[in-house]
């Protein structure tokens, strides 16, 4: 088996001595989902978490990871935030504020340590998934963890009202 090569996600959780454990997985460009993630690595999408980037009008950029097959709700991301409003940053903003291309950003290891939010669905669990900070490749580690490095609040952040259409959520 090659070794893999690690990430800036990995290297700065070896430096904290968090224990995880990597999964890698085929990507395409066509579907760089979460869900797909989720399957390809045959992890339950409760427990595989995406990072998904935002400003604020208060506070400026914010990071929020919620489970692959849920919806932020920009009102509760508002609130738990401290701002009146939050918008999504375009795809095309992420690499040059984080570093990381769509697909695979991490809220571990962005040029800028930003406010942190993770769902509180995370909160019960004893592990989670998000991105190693590369495309097809996962870190899985304890909610208390991520915590711990990124400086993160639990807080309600995903909407009521979710369908899955083909696999997508809309």
């Amino acid at each position: 088996m090659a070794k893999i090569k690690k990430t800036n996600v990995m290297r700065l959780l070896d430096k904290e001595h968090v224990r995880y454990t990597v999964k890698t997985y085929e990507y395409t460009e066509d579907d760089l989902s979460g869900i797909h993630a989720a399957a390809e690595t045959g992890l339950n999408p409760e427990h595989v978490f995406k990072t998904l980037v935002g400003e604020g009008n208060k506070t400026g950029p914010v990071v929020f990871c919620i489970p692959v097959h849920k919806e932020l709700d920009l009102k509760k991301a508002a609130h738990a935030s401290g701002n009146k409003n939050v918008r999504l940053i375009h795809v095309k903003e992420l690499p040059g504020l984080t570093g990381y291309l769509r697909g695979g950003c991490s809220p571990i290891g962005m040029k800028k340590a930003f406010p942190v939010y993770i769902d509180a669905a995370a909160g019960p669990l004893d592990t989670i998934s998000i991105s190693a900070g590369r495309r097809g490749m996962q870190v899985l580690l304890a909610p208390s963890d991520m915590i711990n490095v990124t400086g993160a609040t639990l807080a309600d952040l995903i909407t009521d009202n979710i369908t899955m259409e083909k696999g997508r959520v809309r």
